[in-house]
């Protein structure tokens, strides 16, 4: 089954991964101690969409967010300023929309915050934002409504291991993130 790109949001982990068939010449870079880049390989064709190259995960004092595009940073952003983990990505989520390409791709994000944890979703027919206490997924296609996942994972590779290695088809690369004493520990790994 082709879901797409899909998240797994927990308390103190969480994943991502990009699946795609349209653009599978990407890869996930660390550009920082605290954020992580999809972006395309160096021996990917030119492209102008603007949905293939974004922040996927980036870590804040207040918790880390994740997601499948450009809203990544609004939530991140948010979540420093203070706003609770459920209204940064309520806001970002409703304010950017779903992505306006030939598939109405909807935005899913998720936040592990220091007391709580959130998945959400924009489609062209809803805006869901849910808190969760057990792994959920969410995902692009087919599997867009939050529900409980299996994730044991317990460090950064692992979990993203764990997601590039699920059942769904076309895997590019994925992210993974795990609680870390005050922090996150990141991780991405290619197909």
């Amino acid at each position: 089954m082709y879901i797409g790109r899909f998240l797994v949001v927990g308390p103190d982990v969480g994943a991502y991964r990009v699946s795609s068939r349209s653009f599978p010449n990407r890869t996930i870079s660390r550009r920082d101690d605290d954020t992580l880049t999809v972006g395309p390989t160096a021996d990917a064709p030119e492209t102008d969409n603007p949905y293939v190259a974004y922040n996927c995960v980036r870590v804040t004092d207040a918790g880390a967010v994740l997601g499948n595009g450009s809203h990544v940073d609004p939530v991140a952003e948010k979540l420093a300023m203070g706003y609770p983990a459920r209204d940064a990505l309520a806001t970002a989520l409703l304010s950017l929309d779903y992505e306006k390409d030939d598939y109405d791709t909807p935005r899913i994000a998720g936040v592990i915050g220091d007391e709580n944890a959130f998945v959400g979703i924009v489609r062209r027919d809803a805006l869901l934002v849910r808190a969760v206490d057990e792994p959920t997924l969410v995902a692009t296609y087919e599997m867009d409504t939050p529900e409980a996942y299996t994730l044991d994972a317990t460090d950064a590779e692992a979990a993203a291991r764990e997601v590039l290695d699920a059942e769904f088809e076309h895997a590019v690369c994925a992210a993974g993130l795990v609680r870390d004493g005050d922090g996150f520990a990141l991780a991405s790994l290619d197909a």
